[in-house]
């Protein structure tokens, strides 16, 4: 019998019905609430000029309609549904609909694949994850089967056993012994009562060499399963937007080392995939994230690796903030993002801080337009739901001389961070990011110290017609958790501490900090990013467990 798939949803005005009629596929939007002999009738008009295409004279036309007309009907537990009876009740999962001497069974809102995509570079050694978006099932009850092509370009010859199965997981990590074939991936949708249509996919280009050895690998050694659920292991990490390695100053200014493919999206997203998805982590805080890169290709792979993402768009930018959590271990109770300049000028809990700031309105201008943005997320553990953690991710203002301005955004955030802990009931603060700050800086001791004084170096690092002083203090107690490296950022001109993991050591102690990458590791290719690293920054990670 063949198959016709009707999607009906309560909250939509139509239904689709679709099928193969005579050869030809058909697809048909009708209004739920219409009367089903209407449909019937469209589907028998559809039949006459299948059967009629090719047909010469019009008198043979006629003549076939004669015939087809006679029997279009749908039947449901063998009795004939009433034509009278509207589209949404008439078509029911396991109906018949006979057309002629065809008959259809009936599949109302089977899984379906609205969206199944591979990536376009596929690398030897790293793991290749389909974009998979679906619609009336769930991704953990859909069957995988990946295969390989038997020689290179067999399957473009249209050769016979063109394909070997090479796998059957969601995801397929591909040898050496791959290089120059391409992958097929056949995926079938599934709930837990059944399963839809299979999709085939095939690979736009063949497997290519990998880079070797990269500086997360070593790394991967420290990070090889899951932590239980007494530890929590956290990443920070600026991936390096898109936007910003493709320009001509990247390339020929800030990153010449480079060589120009390993700064293309598609080969580094290859080695940050493979890089956040060694690390086993159960929270990812990630900057500079284009809005593509999250939706295309790091929640589709970090999805298939257990983990749920948010993001976080910058306002007037085209890159933002995503925080990614193990939903085995957490679930997102609510989120709290702000762009730091709207919340100082409209949150009446800032409004000290944006007087102090009026006495000065040079600077004030400066930070206003600024958006720089705080994404704030809020996690409950699933073993223990008395656990809530606030989950703060930011990237702050990157300019040399702009610490006067991080030092009034790092308020801001606190301020919003201690509102968020205090109205959400959450048992601790992580508060990770791109400081773009050092450990010399006033940032870094208002968050390690507690508080900076008004006469802070930091107040005057644009100059006098900038100079604000004031004391500021922090309404946490936090600890670096990965301490002061020597650098989380090694590009030709600078080197330095910039991304930081912070904590509350009262409610969590340090139980490892994964070691970074050896000093050769990072200068192998003279600095970041390289063929072997998809950044300028370094990914900061660590293993917390609860008191």
């Amino acid at each position: 019998m063949d198959r016709l798939v009707v999607r009906c949803v309560p909250a939509e005005s139509k239904l689709s019905i679709s099928f193969s009629l005579a050869g030809s596929y058909r697809h048909m939007l009708r209004e739920q609430a219409e009367e089903l002999g209407k449909a019937l009738s469209r589907i028998s008009k559809s039949a006459v000029k299948a059967q009629s295409k090719g047909k010469k004279s019009k008198k043979e036309c006629k003549s076939e309609q004669t015939e087809v007309e006679t029997v279009v009907r749908l039947y449901f537990n063998d009795e004939p549904v009433a034509e009278s009876a509207l589209n949404r009740d008439a078509w029911q999962d396991g109906a018949v609909l006979q057309v002629g001497d065809v008959k259809y069974k009936v599949e109302r809102n089977p899984p379906t694949f609205t969206t199944a995509q591979l990536p376009a570079s596929v690398l030897a050694g790293f793991p290749v994850c389909p974009k998979l978006e679906i619609e009336f099932g769930d991704l953990r009850f859909c069957l995988f089967k990946w295969y390989k092509e038997s020689s290179p370009n067999a399957h473009a010859r249209e050769e016979e056993d063109s394909w070997v199965e090479a796998g059957s997981d969601r995801v397929f990590t591909p040898s050496n012994s791959d290089i120059g074939l391409r992958l097929k991936l056949k995926c079938m949708p599934g709930n837990d009562s059944k399963l839809g249509l299979a999709l085939d996919l095939v690979t736009s280009s063949a497997v290519e060499a990998g880079p070797g050895v990269c500086t997360f690998d070593a790394r991967h050694f420290y990070t090889l399963k899951v932590t239980d659920e007494s530890t929590t292991r956290v990443v920070t990490y600026n991936i390096l937007a898109d936007i910003y390695s493709q320009t001509e100053l990247s390339r020929t200014v800030l990153y010449p080392y480079c060589a120009p493919y390993a700064l293309e999206l598609d080969y580094r997203q290859n080695l940050i995939k493979k890089e956040l998805s060694g690390y086993n982590a159960d929270i990812v805080c990630l900057q500079e994230v284009d809005k593509g890169v999250f939706g295309d290709s790091l929640a589709p792979a970090l999805d298939a690796f257990g983990m749920d993402g948010v993001f976080k768009m910058k306002e007037r930018q085209h890159e933002g903030l995503s925080t990614f959590y193990r939903r085995s271990k957490f679930r997102l109770l609510s989120r709290h993002d702000i762009m730091m300049s709207e919340a100082l000028e409209t949150d009446p809990i800032h409004s000290m801080l944006l007087e102090k700031l009026g006495s000065n309105p040079v600077l004030k201008a400066k930070v206003v337009q600024r958006s720089t943005t705080l994404q704030v997320s809020v996690l409950q553990s699933v073993s223990d739901p008395s656990k809530i953690v606030c989950v703060g991710n930011t990237h702050l203002y990157w300019h040399p001389k702009g610490a006067n301005v991080r030092l009034i955004q790092m308020a801001v955030a606190l301020k919003h961070l201690k509102k968020v802990v205090t109205e959400e009931h959450a048992s601790t603060l992580i508060f990770c990011g791109d400081f773009n700050s050092t450990p010399s800086s006033g940032c870094f001791q208002l968050l390690s110290q507690c508080s900076i004084a008004e006469e802070h170096s930091d107040w005057a690092s644009n100059g006098p017609e900038e100079l604000l002083q004031m004391k500021l203090h922090s309404p946490f107690e936090l600890i670096s958790a990965c301490g002061e490296p020597e650098y989380t950022n090694y590009v030709g001109g600078f080197n330095g501490c910039l991304d930081y993991i912070f904590i509350e050591s009262q409610a969590l102690q340090v139980e490892q900090v994964i070691p970074l990458p050896s000093h050769q590791e990072v200068t192998t290719y003279k600095a970041l990013p390289s063929v072997s690293h998809p950044s300028d920054h370094i990914a900061l990670v660590c293993d917390l467990k609860w008191n």
